[in-house]
């Protein structure tokens, strides 16, 4: 700061300007504001819904505490590569993640605007002027010693050329302009933290849209092989009915049977459209031109890491978002205190002046003048405190934010794992129901092939195949997608250091980072 303000100063008033420069210099250390400090919370020992607390689970586990945590690329735990095709496509071409990295960049602006607020603002408001007096003023009298004189003005030529520098600042001497810049440096932190919730947001949408995807090719199938088996069973109760064995209404039954799959097989579409749909906007295509081949899921979610509590609060993007808020806030408040002091403002101007363009940069051609300007607000009706209560009510209120982003956190976390846990338990059970009701179909299959047995009762035995078939796929989508939405409220693979500092959104950006049209 002391050079800023020896480059500014000018020589003939090297001794006021160095006693300015003093008094400046003492006065900048103050700053008014209470000081922040982060809030504090205790996190739980351990999750009470995790795996590892219930000695009768089974099915699905979690990763020891030991392994490593969850970083960058989390989908790749999964091991699909067709997935992880997709994310990467997603991390480069969604539009809702640029548009999060562009409201960022703006923040980076702001801080700089803000920064600029320490320097001063000089002008350069150089003139010329070329003038001609009228030859019709007539001449004026003088008398000098009894000698009266006439002299005539009319037809002059004047020249008049001026190059001012006029500088004008403002000291910061009660920390309004530190406060303003610390603010816009935290809401530019908080900028950033959004745009990691935003590109963790859009990378669980496309997991899960894409093993709900898997899941409908799963539900196709099992559709698709009950048509067939809908028609074999069809083409045999014809031949019975033919033969005289059965009757005519097993065989509306079975043509029944065989028309409700079929539309039921038809509708699968629907929604495996849909969710591609989706997909393809999530990275950046049009609907149009995008598709995913058909496999069915066949895969389980592996072990997650999911941690200890206490590192939650560094993991999850909203919550140092969250955080961010309450530090801008604070120095909102240290902004309005600074509004009861009052403030300096200092004014020297410098420059040359001549008649001609030759003398210009001449020594005698200089001029300079410096001054400055004390203001005080005597009375404003309670605004400043006003305006200073309206910020500790936002503080107080962003607190309240805070806790209740922390609070979430934790119940969604409790969330999915207790979703996971239980339906790894659900899938286990229902794969055993498909089983049973597998032989039971069986069964009932041979007992109406010898006529024991009317054909209805084939009819409730495929139906309840049917239904835990497609209980047991709505289990293994939902397990998946579960597990994506655990992860997602780990906080994916990020963390609290990969927050950029304030030195860093303070940095100038690159060409490429400012370019229109990108």
């Amino acid at each position: 700061m002391q050079r800023l303000m020896t480059d500014f100063r000018l020589r003939p008033a090297r001794c006021s300007a160095s006693c300015a420069t003093a008094l400046c210099l003492a006065l900048t250390g103050c700053s008014v504001g209470p000081k922040y400090h982060p809030p504090v919370t205790q996190a739980p020992p351990s999750y009470k819904e995790s795996p590892t607390q219930f000695k009768e689970a089974e099915g699905w586990k979690v990763a020891q505490p030991s392994d490593a945590m969850l970083r960058g690329k989390w989908w790749e735990i999964f091991k699909d590569p067709e997935l992880n095709a997709l994310e990467d496509q997603l991390n480069i071409n969604n539009q809702n993640i640029k548009l999060f990295f562009e409201n960022f960049m703006q923040a980076r602006a702001l801080v700089r605007e803000a920064r600029a607020q320490y320097f001063p603002t000089v002008a350069a408001v150089p003139s010329y002027s070329r003038s001609l007096s009228s030859s019709n003023l007539g001449s004026s009298h003088t008398v000098t010693g009894g000698i009266t004189g006439i002299a005539s003005n009319s037809g002059q030529r004047s020249t008049f050329v001026s190059l001012p520098l006029d500088v004008s600042w403002q000291p910061d001497l009660w920390g309004k302009i530190r406060n303003t810049v610390h603010e816009n440096q935290y809401a530019a932190q908080l900028s950033a933290a959004d745009l990691e919730n935003e590109r963790l947001t859009e990378q669980a949408s496309l997991a899960e849209f894409f093993f709900e995807i898997r899941g409908q090719d799963a539900l196709q199938k099992i559709w698709n092989d009950t048509v067939e088996a809908d028609k074999k069973s069809l083409e045999l109760t014809r031949a019975l009915y033919e033969t005289g064995i059965d009757n005519q209404i097993s065989v509306v039954e079975a043509e029944t049977a065989l028309q409700s799959a079929q539309a039921s097989a038809t509708n699968v579409g629907l929604a495996r459209a849909q969710f591609e749909h989706a997909i393809a906007m999530l990275i950046g295509k049009t609907a149009s031109e995008f598709s995913i081949p058909v496999r069915p899921m066949t895969t389980a979610p592996p072990p997650i890491p999911v941690g200890l509590p206490s590192q939650l609060l560094e993991r999850r993007p909203d919550i140092a978002a969250a955080e961010r808020n309450m530090a801008a806030a604070n120095a909102l408040i240290g902004i309005a205190y600074a509004a009861y002091y009052p403030t300096v403002t200092l004014s020297p101007t410098g420059g040359v002046e001549s008649s001609t363009l030759t003398r210009l940069l001449n020594w005698p051609s200089r001029f300079w003048s410096i001054g400055g300007s004390f203001s005080e607000t005597i009375f404003d009706a309670g605004l400043r405190r006003a305006t200073v209560n309206q910020f500790i009510a936002t503080y107080n209120a962003d607190l309240a934010s805070y806790r209740q982003t922390v609070l979430t956190a934790f119940q969604q976390v409790e969330d999915f794992l207790s979703a996971v846990r239980i339906l790894s338990q659900q899938i286990k059970q229902q794969a055993q129901a498909v089983g049973s009701a597998q032989i039971y179909l069986t069964l009932e299959m041979g007992r109406y092939e010898t006529g024991i047995d009317p054909y209805l009762n084939v009819v409730i035995a495929q139906t309840t195949l049917l239904s835990n078939q497609l209980s047991l796929v709505t289990a293994q989508v939902s397990e998946m997608t579960a597990a994506v939405q655990l992860i997602t409220a780990l906080g994916g693979g990020w963390d609290r250091s990969q927050l950029p500092t304030p030195a860093q959104v303070t940095q100038k950006p690159t060409k490429a980072e400012t370019a229109i049209g990108r």
